[in-house]
């Protein structure tokens, strides 16, 4: 087996680092020890594998490190990192989870409509690169999902989270249907 290269490993962190966020979400719900460490660690644990998402694909073009495993792994990692997240997250909040619930599930809806998309234009050569949209929508997850796990650390309501809620909503929606109609032509239901 070759060697893995360093942005191959920093995905790899981030997949191994996505179920100890998890866990630190809801071992409160769990155990009922609502410690303000249960608040700050996750936060701190999702801002590093939010980090490793940047860094991973900054190293790799630059010194032209592109691999098979990370076209594949990197995404992967990416929506396990935000949907399982997302769910933890709405599990452990029972005040918030008709909210979240509704987030949540566009969220995964989107990532399986665009997956599925470029499974489909893949087979006629053509690559879907995110785009702008793309990368707002996932900085806009990134940062209401930080907002989510710190904002209640510090006062007793959620303003900041509902705007990020929506902002994830309206981004994830936006972002998804823009590929849509980018790359419905490719889309042949005769075939």
């Amino acid at each position: 087996m070759s060697k893995i290269n360093l942005p191959n490993k920093l995905t790899v962190l981030r997949m191994c680092l996505v179920p100890v966020v998890m866990l630190f979400i809801l071992y409160p719900s769990l155990t009922g020890n609502n410690s303000v460490l249960y608040g700050i660690i996750p936060a701190l644990l999702f801002i590093i594998t939010a980090i490793t998402d940047f860094i991973d694909g900054k190293i790799a073009r630059k010194y032209n490190l592109i691999t098979d495993f990370g076209k594949f792994m990197d995404p992967v990692a990416d929506k396990f990192m935000v949907i399982g997240t997302l769910m933890s997250i709405t599990f452990a909040n029972a005040s918030l989870r008709p909210y979240l619930v509704w987030v949540t599930i566009i969220v995964i809806f989107r990532e399986l409509a665009i997956t599925s998309i470029r499974l489909v234009v893949s087979g006629e050569g053509i690559v879907v690169a995110a785009n702008w949209l793309g990368k707002c929508k996932t900085m806009t997850q990134s940062i209401a999902i930080v907002v989510f796990l710190i904002e209640h650390l510090l006062w007793d309501y959620y303003y900041l989270s509902y705007v990020g809620l929506v902002a994830t909503a309206v981004l994830t929606l936006w972002s998804g249907f823009n590929y849509i109609k980018e790359y419905w032509k490719y889309i042949d239901p005769t075939k």
